[in-house]
């Protein structure tokens, strides 16, 4: 986060020159650590597996699909429709020919600069008016505190989320086009407030449409400039009284105020709706563990835990120590009764806006007024669609939410600083902003750090939410991922303790036990989940796998249906389905079972391979050669049906066939014994006997136990000794 204090910095002086020196200073920040990350927690879900990123999916894919991938019309969907940052997402993969995240961080980081930057002409308007000269060119009567207010924002750590995780790039987006479409609405009254030009005013209503395609959020531009027409012209309270005492009904109307208002009402009302027409079935449903709050057994519950998440914010605003990439799951504890302590903190918060808003409305000072009433305004309307007061969110707390939010709270901040500064002793203000800007650069640099991998984000969560069900599973999972299943064993427990409901820490647990053959507690645990799920489907294959070791073969066989039944489309499951039916030697069943899995996924190299093998077994050579062909035409470089399709060719006595898929099978992956030792075989059955020789050899030294082999070389050299006596 060095990188934007330098920027906001260099911005003042050489703002013409902006593309130069964001290539200058881009690359000499703290936050620049970031640029070359993975891809990270969301990440996964919105970019790697978001098939809508792909240039072979249809385009017009972004417009019916949500910003995960799934179709809106989809109950399952999020309704997060923000076509225009997937879109940002899909160029991203093209220009860089796949998913390599280094393109996409470097964009979010460039996005952020320029936020940064134009912050200073929206605090500018914000403090000091909309003044032009004679020509007509805007002028900046407040350029220190524009340019402070600028630099708080471009250094304040609560961004890191929406820089860092490339997730972050819809509030990066959607801020960048809410600041074009307040500028836009400000260039309306370059003639004065009384004459505006509609024009201007139907582009803004425009870019705040482009805003809402990039994130929801984006509708907030609409109020946010319904609230700057209001408090612009005149004295905060003498206006309020005279807009709802309509003392003055005509001078409203001739102000043209009565017009703009009407003009972004109906704007607004339109997007609305075309929003919620887009979103289909209705808003998306969340469970109590996203949002446990709006779930709390009464109303006053809900409002009073409502407000602590609004003080929790604030908190963060003013000291971003603690930050957590999720504050979901047991996070944040429920306040249930009067006496917890923590309903200080609500009270607190509203005393100081209650505070606010009074200086805001009746101060004697006319820059206090102005610069209040819009810090206010900048900090709350954009953080409302987040706020439960319209709708149930998904989240507890979520960083990014806070993006533009923290633009109010920096413009009131650097207010603070100014009026310090005329009350104080200057170089003791100027020390202390110093000192807050370096701290709030270090924490940037330091939480970007964290945000390069998922191992590193997760960890650092630890400290912060210990009570977070959600983060010890991210920590063991992604322990797993990296083949430490043993340490991971530790964090799912912790998850599963901490939340017993968590059904994907109990499968993923259950998996590990598993291969480990602790299948008792394996079967517990996964029998939990689907309990507690009945339609997690991968919870019943697993079950189903275990069921299975342990010879419950009616049960695997009922559990496999089940994952089969919750999920019609699992070609795993009819995977392991078909090594059940051939355990217990009802070969149809498993061939259909395994021809289901290849149908539904024409890739599956181990549905393939096994039906080759069990018709070889079974003595049906001719159609396991057949299978075996059709699955190399899918499979060309499978190296595993080659050595399976080798087997039944060699026992049909075609010997040359039979070891060209030997070879080809060992060009792939030299290095396996079995293939060298089959080959051999084949050799040895053929009549070539030195190649035969050569191949036990070289299995014998890749594998010194391999079953069989061992005898098979020793019948070999009796056979060549008794060829050279014969010759002697």
């Amino acid at each position: 986060m060095v990188s934007y204090a330098l920027l906001a910095l260099t911005a003042g002086f050489c703002y013409f020159y902006l593309p130069l020196a964001f290539i200058v200073l881009h690359h000499s920040g703290g936050f620049i650590n970031s640029y070359d990350g993975d891809f990270v927690f969301d990440d996964s879900e919105a970019i790697i597996n978001n098939k809508d990123l792909n240039p072979d999916t249809p385009l017009s894919n972004i417009w019916k699909n949500d910003f995960w991938g799934s179709n809106l019309s989809s109950n399952s969907s999020h309704k997060s429709y923000r076509p225009l940052t997937v879109l940002t997402f899909r160029i991203n993969y093209l220009l860089a020919g796949g998913l390599h995240p280094i393109g996409f961080h470097v964009l979010n980081v460039a996005l952020h600069c320029v936020i940064s930057v134009l912050m200073i002409d929206v605090f500018a308007i914000l403090i000091g008016g909309l003044v032009h000269d004679g020509k007509g060119v805007k002028l900046n009567l407040s350029p220190k505190a524009s340019f402070l207010a600028a630099l708080f924002f471009a250094a304040h750590p609560v961004h890191t989320e929406s820089v860092a995780g490339i997730v972050g790039r819809a509030d990066l987006l959607c801020a960048l086009f809410f600041q074009l479409s307040f500028l836009v609405y400000c260039k309306a009254f370059q003639g004065g407030d009384k004459k505006f030009s509609v024009l201007w005013i139907f582009s803004s209503i425009l870019l705040c449409a482009v805003a809402m395609l990039c994130k929801e959020q984006g509708i907030t531009v609409l109020v946010s400039e319904n609230m700057v027409s209001l408090f612009w012209p005149k004295r905060s309270l003498d206006l309020v009284s005279t807009f709802f005492f309509s003392t003055q009904i005509g001078g409203l109307v001739s102000s043209g105020l009565l017009m703009r208002l009407a003009l972004l009402f109906l704007g607004g009302s339109f997007l609305l709706y075309a929003r919620w027409r887009i979103m289909g079935t209705g808003p998306p449903s969340f469970t109590e563990v996203d949002n446990p709050a709006s779930f709390a057994e009464n109303v006053i519950l809900r409002i009073v835990n409502y407000n602590y998440y609004y003080s929790l914010n604030a908190w963060l605003l003013l000291c971003p120590w603690w930050l957590c990439f999720d504050w979901s799951m047991g996070c944040v504890p429920l306040i249930k009764s009067a006496t917890d302590w923590r309903i200080v903190w609500p009270l607190l918060l509203w005393c100081c806006l209650m505070g606010l808003v009074y200086q805001a409305l009746c101060s004697q000072d006319s820059n206090k007024r102005r610069t209040l009433t819009f810090g206010l305004v900048l900090l709350v309307i954009p953080f409302l669609p987040a706020s439960n007061l319209f709708f149930r969110v998904g989240f507890v707390i979520a960083e990014r939410v806070l993006y533009l939010s923290s633009a109010g709270y920096c413009l009131i901040l650097a207010y603070t600083v100014g009026y310090c500064s005329c009350n104080w002793k200057k170089h003791k203000v100027c020390a202390a902003t110093l000192t807050l800007l370096c701290v709030n650069v270090a924490r940037s640099a330091q939480r970007s750090q964290h945000w390069r991998s998922e191992q590193s984000l997760f960890t650092s969560a630890l400290s912060v939410c210990p009570l977070n069900a959600k983060v010890h599973y991210n920590v063991g999972k992604n322990l797993a991922d990296r083949g430490n299943q043993s340490a991971s064993i530790k964090y799912y427990r912790e998850a599963v303790r901490l939340h017993p409901k968590y059904v994907h820490a109990m499968n993923n647990l259950g998996n590990i036990l598993k291969e480990r053959n602790e299948l008792k507690e394996a079967e517990e645990l996964l029998s939990s989940a689907v309990h507690i799920q009945p339609d997690f489907a991968a919870a019943w294959m697993n079950l189903g796998i275990v069921q299975n070791s342990l010879k419950k073969f009616d049960e695997a066989e009922q559990s496999y249906w089940n994952a089969v039944r919750f999920r019609k489309k699992y070609p795993d499951c009819y995977y392991n389905l078909g090594r059940l039916y051939a355990d217990l030697n009802r070969s149809i069943d498993a061939l259909n079972a395994w021809r289901n899995a290849t149908m539904l996924k024409p890739d599956h190299s181990l549905a393939w391979n096994n039906m080759v093998i069990l018709l070889d077994n079974t003595g049906n050579l001719a159609q396991a050669e057949l299978i075996g062909k059709e699955a190399l035409k899918i499979l060309p470089k499978d190296h595993t049906i080659m050595f399976s399709l080798a087997n039944v060719l060699g026992k049909q006595e075609k010997y040359k066939e039979s070891e060209g898929f030997f070879l080809n099978a060992l060009k792939i992956n030299p290095n396996v014994a079995s293939c060298h030792g089959n080959l051999a075989v084949l050799y040895h059955r053929w009549g070539k006997l030195d190649l035969a020789k050569r191949h036990y050899e070289l299995s014998l030294r890749l594998d010194p136990s391999a079953p069989g082999t061992k005898e098979n070389y020793n019948m070999l050299k009796r056979k060549l000794e008794q060829r050279q006596r014969t010759v002697g």
